[in-house]
């Protein structure tokens, strides 16, 4: 089968398509013959060796895929072969075939293509956790997102309308149309100082929450969004700054800080608890499902490329081109 392989540590760019033997079964294994997975700032830190978890060399990388059930392991719980499922990998997405734990792996809905589906395994969950085990906003709260245009942020925007919270975005002038029709009640310019236009947006009172995939120079006037009880919900560095947070803030505005990473939930944590989490994380998949029947959820594909067009698809990723998911088709 065809594969991208990652030998060393290396730019993205520098992966090599090869011609490899198909990953053996493993117990509790689900083979995916693979349509689409998803290629995001992630996986080039992935294959640079820059991520927090790094795969055995060589490897494949890409973590989220949909496709159709091949075979199973004998000790697996999956729906049959020949069954259409979106799956979190630890790593061999960007493959014409993939293994899967079972618990991972999830049924599609009638009528959801594979190329939106890519949303579905990693970034919708994301912002779910954040959103609602997190930040637990309610009807009517208000929630900031940075980076909406992204794959996080915009799956971050449509969960905050489904769930009726009242959305500002954040974003280049470009997605400003996209976010708006997604849900966004105010955007606001990426480019532009935001701290007072939100302020003004809410009457005075502030977010509950802040759902920030960007980090950078944005953190500190976040924190000063935040009304009485609000968090800021830490997704990632997009801009390419971490930063810190001086605690006497969080006590003299009784606001919180909170830290989301869905890999803890799938197994990529030190500890590897995937089967401790999986009932939470495929209750919140189901719900997800539920949303995107209902037409809340409407997940944008910038753009798909041939799996030999790699380098072409992280480049939409790199140039901030992109709204919503960049995705390979093996």
């Amino acid at each position: 089968m065809r594969a991208l392989v990652c030998e060393s540590w290396r730019p993205f760019d520098e992966l090599e398509l090869k011609e490899v033997a198909p990953p053996p079964m493993r117990p509790r294994g689900v083979r995916i013959r693979v349509e689409a997975a998803g290629v995001s700032f992630a996986t080039q830190l992935v294959v640079e060796g820059k991520y927090q978890r790094k795969p055995p060399l060589p490897f494949t990388p890409g973590t989220e895929v949909v496709g159709t059930i091949i075979e199973a392991a004998p000790d697996a719980e999956a729906p049959p072969p020949g069954t259409r499922v979106f799956a979190v990998l630890d790593w061999g997405g960007l493959a014409e075939e993939a293994i899967a734990d079972d618990i991972h792996v999830i049924p599609i809905p009638e009528g959801l293509p594979a190329d939106p589906a890519v949303a579905f395994p990693i970034s919708y969950p994301t912002a779910g956790a954040g959103l609602l085990w997190r930040a637990r906003i309610a009807p009517g709260d208000w929630v900031l997102v940075h980076g909406a245009a992204g794959g996080v942020g915009l799956a971050g925007v449509e969960i905050a309308h489904a769930m009726g919270a009242r959305v500002i975005a954040r974003a280049g002038a470009t997605k400003h149309a996209l976010l708006a029709a997604r849900g966004a009640e105010v955007v606001l310019d990426s480019a532009a100082p935001f701290r007072d236009a939100v302020r003004a947006a809410t009457g005075g009172q502030g977010v509950a929450c802040v759902l920030d995939t960007i980090g950078g120079d944005a953190f500190d006037d976040s924190l000063r969004c935040l009304g009485d009880g609000g968090m800021l919900v830490v997704i990632g560095f997009a801009g390419g700054g971490i930063p810190t947070v001086a605690a006497n803030i969080l006590l003299l505005k009784n606001i919180a800080v909170a830290g989301v990473n869905w890999g803890t939930y799938v197994g990529w944590s030190p500890g590897d608890n995937r089967r401790l989490h999986a009932p939470r994380a495929r209750e919140l998949w189901g719900k997800l499902m539920g949303w995107w029947q209902e037409g809340k959820l409407k997940p944008e594909v910038h753009a798909s490329f041939p799996l030999g067009q790699f380098r072409e698809a992280m480049a939409e990723v790199r140039a901030r081109r992109s709204a919503g998911r960049v995705v390979l088709k093996p």
